[in-house]
C-alpha cells in the first residue's frame, strides 16, 4: 500500500525549550488506513498532528530535525497553503477552527472555497453536498456561534471535508462532547472511513477506537512505544503501565484472568466480548 505520510527519525523542539516535545520518530501512514493515536496528557500527541500539518516548524518555530514527508515530499518543501489541500486538520476545540468572518453555517463552511476561487455555483452545490453528509443542513442559517459543542465540531469538520483533501488529521474532537455528541462525530468518521480517506486521530475515548481503526499508535513521553493492528495494541495489558487507557473489554478479560477465567483471545469490543463468550458457552454445553 501507498505512503501517505512518513516519519524519518524525527525530534521537534517547541521554541525556548531543551526537551524535545517528540524523539526518534520513525514510522509510516498508509493511504486508505484509519489510524487511532492514544497516549496519555503531554506524550506529543498533539505535536504529532503538528508536524504532520506542518504547523511545526512553520507556524510554532522550533527546532526539528529529521524529515516528515507528506505523499514522499518533505513538509518544509511545500508552499504556504499548499499542505491544505492535502491534510484537513480540525483541532480539539471548534473555536480555534471557526473563522469569526461569516454570519451563517453555510458562508462559514464555503469560505475555504472562496479563498481557493472556486466559481460560486460549484461551491453551493459541494457545500450543500457536506452539510447533508454531515446532517446540518439544517443548520445553514444559524451563526456557527450559537450552536452547541457538537453542532460547531461538525461544521468544523464539514468545512475541511468540502476542501476534498485525502488525508485528515483530528486532535481529540470529542474531548468536549457529551455521548450525543461524540456519536455523531464518529459517525461522520466512519463515513470518511468508508471512502478511504486517511485518517490519523488522536482519542482518548479507546473504545470507539476499538469499533473502527485499523491501527493504534501509542504515545509516551514524546516517543512511540507501539503501534500495529488495533487487536494487537488495545489487547496489550503491559500498556497500562505507562498510564495508556486501554478498552473497557480489555481490563475486564485480565481481570477474569487474574481469577483463573482465561479466554482464548483478548477482546476489545462488547462483540467481540459476546461472541468469545458465546463461543465458551456452547463448548461447555457441548462436553456436558
Amino acid at each position: 500500500m501507498d505512503t501517505a505520510i512518513e516519519f524519518k527519525d524525527v525530534t521537534y523542539c517547541y521554541p525556548l525549550t531543551k526537551t524535545p516535545a517528540v524523539k526518534n520518530l520513525s514510522f509510516k501512514i498508509e493511504k486508505g488506513k484509519f489510524y487511532g493515536v492514544i497516549g496519555a496528557n503531554g506524550s506529543g500527541k498533539t505535536t504529532l498532528c503538528a508536524l504532520m500539518r506542518g504547523f511545526a516548524p512553520d507556524f510554532y518555530k522550533g527546532e526539528l530535525s529529521g524529515q516528515v514527508l507528506v505523499n514522499g515530499k518533505s513538509t518544509i518543501d511545500y508552499e504556504n497553503g499548499e499542505l491544505a489541500l492535502r491534510i484537513g486538520y480540525v483541532f480539539q476545540n471548534p473555536f480555534n477552527q471557526i473563522s469569526g468572518v461569516k454570519d451563517s453555517v453555510f458562508e462559514e463552511i464555503a469560505y475555504g472555497l472562496e479563498n481557493l476561487g472556486v466559481e460560486p455555483l460549484e461551491i453551493e452545490e459541494r457545500v450543500v453536498t457536506i452539510m447533508e453528509k454531515t446532517d446540518i443542513l439544517h443548520l445553514a442559517e444559524k451563526n456557527p456561534f450559537e450552536l452547541s459543542g457538537g453542532q460547531q465540531q461538525r461544521v468544523a469538520l464539514a468545512a475541511i471535508l468540502v476542501l476534498g483533501p485525502d488525508i485528515f488529521v483530528i486532535d481529540e474532537p470529542t474531548s468536549q462532547l457529551d455521548p450525543e455528541g461524540t456519536e455523531s462525530i464518529f459517525e461522520i468518521i466512519k463515513a470518511m472511513k468508508k471512502e478511504q480517506k486517511t485518517i490519523i486521530l488522536v482519542e482518548h475515548k479507546v473504545d470507539l477506537l476499538a469499533e473502527s481503526a485499523d491501527e493504534i499508535l501509542v504515545m509516551a513521553n514524546g516517543e512511540l512505544i507501539k503501534k500495529g493492528s488495533t487487536q494487537e495494541v488495545l489487547s496489550d495489558i503491559f500498556l497500562m503501565e505507562q498510564g495508556i487507557q486501554l478498552p473497557q473489554m480489555a481490563i475486564l478479560s485480565n481481570k477474569l484472568k487474574q481469577l483463573g477465567i482465561g479466554l482464548p483471545v483478548t477482546p476489545i469490543t462488547e462483540a467481540q466480548a459476546t461472541e468469545v463468550l458465546q463461543k465458551i458457552i456452547k463448548k461447555k454445553e457441548g462436553i456436558q
